[in-house]
């Protein structure tokens, strides 16, 4: 498709000088302009440089680069900076990446959507391309914003990621164990660094709220139309708080309820995902003949990797380079959390942990470095403290009773102890009421989402007056680009009337098989 395009504007451009025609861009609109069909002498002037002006900012195109990739997004970009401490404007002000993928039409529809990146700590420019399918049907009628969250991306991002130790599997405090002196150290390092140059309690939620606002008013005030991740549904939910009538629609995918103390329910989230996703095992009768209870062989790998934390071997996938790595049960309960998130890693978790604890930890550990090091990349741990440590770790309890689940209570006890460290921003006094609001609003939940579940969804959208919640069978963490739901999403904002969207195309859905071998599925 892209060659026979690249054909077919070679042709246009051919006729077209033919004609005796160029055909230059100026403030993005092409225009034709009449030339001569003979050489000329005359000195050639310069080619106006191509802008795009909305509200006050002047956009010229750039390219949205992929973290360790050599993949772009071509969108247009415009400068823009915010005070880092808005009770004080005249100090210390902080540069934004803004940037706009333009619809195609040539007179787009006057709202525009925005997607808030999740995390905390991931980059809206940097995440976009898991999620460019589901934007592309909006990009017919309106402007897409992508606005990287102060403190992540190019947004003055608070980032302390040692390269060499990043991801999970990796030789670090994680693999050997828990330590809560250590996390400490690395968390007051982190800052020490960070200091030179921001003053990390002004990095939150709030905060973000109010650069999203300006950014609006920047572009000369349209309603936005606005679709939250993950964590970015609680930027969403915040930002309709304060700023209603800023917002036309909102779209929440793997829902976040302001209630949630983030970090209290990771343990139990994940332990009733895992239960539920192992129980098609056993209503499978090739899957219970492979490999019985996946539920328990997890649980006793996790024992015996509690009493022998060693020393393990595995192939990179991506180089083939022989890897050395300390495999403990906490190794195994990062790993293990970040199968779950997706219906294709998920099928592959009873197979990868029977494998692991017949002694191949190639498949559990290769797979993992995959997935932390995507995670890795576009994650930013400085930001991810502020926001914490700011709105959830004073709420923050210990959970003795998580402690024999697969997660168990240690990163409650992580983040209490980087966050004894770490400066604490304000928190407004409402920050954690239930969201009320008439706003039209579109929810949906993977059915074994392990870190935002369906209830949490159910809960959200019963302080939502306008909403419907969809939950979408067999799916993980995050399902917008999912089967149907980008058609849906479309004709949600669209029309703005949740309850009569149509979404019998869901029916369809399922989760993916389980992998009984490594050829799928079938014996």
């Amino acid at each position: 498709m892209q060659r026979s395009h690249r054909i077919v504007l070679a042709v246009v451009i051919a006729a077209a000088v033919l004609a005796g025609r160029h055909y230059l861009r100026d403030d993005g609109k092409e225009k034709a302009v009449s030339v001569t069909s003979q050489a000329s002498n005359a000195p050639v002037a310069p080619s106006r440089p191509r802008t795009w002006r909305v509200g006050s900012l002047t956009f010229t195109p750039c390219e949205l680069p992929q973290p360790h990739s050599g993949l772009s997004t071509a969108a247009w970009c415009a400068p823009l900076d915010v005070p880092e401490d808005r009770e004080h404007p005249d100090g210390r002000r902080i540069p934004l990446r803004l940037a706009v993928i333009r619809s195609s039409a040539q007179v787009p529809l006057s709202d525009m959507v925005v997607f808030l990146a999740g995390g905390p700590g991931q980059a809206a420019t940097e995440t976009y391309p898991t999620i460019a399918p589901a934007m592309a049907p909006l990009l017919a009628h309106r402007n897409l914003v992508l606005l990287d969250q102060r403190g992540t991306g190019a947004s003055h991002p608070l980032s302390c990621r040692n390269d060499e130790d990043a991801g999970a599997g990796s030789d670090s405090a994680e693999s050997h164990g828990f330590d809560a002196d250590s996390v400490r150290k690395g968390a007051k390092e982190c800052l020490d660094t960070l200091s030179k140059n921001a003053d990390v309690r002004f990095y939150t939620t709030t905060d973000a709220v109010a650069d999203l606002e300006d950014v609006r008013k920047a572009l000369g005030s349209p309603q936005f139309d606005v679709i939250g991740v993950s964590y970015g549904t609680r930027v969403a939910q915040q930002y309709v708080r304060s700023h209603r009538s800023s917002v036309r629609a909102m779209v929440l995918d793997g829902v976040a309820p302001n209630e949630l103390v983030l970090g209290e329910s990771f343990a139990v989230d994940l332990d009733a995902a895992l239960k539920a996703q192992f129980a098609r095992c056993a209503a499978d009768k090739a899957c219970q003949a492979r490999f019985a209870d996946p539920y328990q062989t997890l649980y006793q790998l996790r024992d015996a990797l509690r009493a022998n934390p060693h020393k393990v071997s595995f192939r990179d996938p991506q180089n083939y380079a022989s890897v050395q790595r300390v495999l403990s049960e906490y190794s195994l309960a990062t790993v293990v959390r970040m199968f779950a998130y997706s219906p294709e890693t998920a099928a592959l978790l009873p197979l990868s942990i029977d494998a692991a604890a017949h002694g191949d930890v190639g498949p559990l550990l290769g797979q993992a470095k995959l997935l932390s090091g995507d995670l890795g990349d576009t994650m930013d741990g400085g930001m991810q403290y502020s926001v914490i440590c700011s709105e959830d770790a004073d709420l923050l309890q210990p959970r003795p009773q998580d402690k024999d689940t697969i997660l168990g209570d240690t990163m409650i006890e992580a983040f209490r102890a980087a966050c004894s460290v770490w400066p604490h921003g304000k928190r407004p006094a409402d920050f954690h009421e239930p969201l009320r609001s008439d706003v039209p609003t579109l929810l949906m939940s993977g059915e074994y989402d392990p870190v935002t579940p369906p209830h949490y969804g159910e809960q959200v959208a019963k302080g939502l007056s306008n909403s419907r919640h969809v939950v979408l069978k067999g799916q993980g963490h995050n399902v917008i680009t999912r089967g149907c739901m980008p058609r849906l999403v479309q004709n949600f904002l669209d029309k703005t009337d949740p309850k009569a969207l149509d979404t019998t195309c869901l029916d369809r859905m399922g989760p993916v098989p389980v992998f009984v071998g490594f050829n799928g599925a079938m014996p």
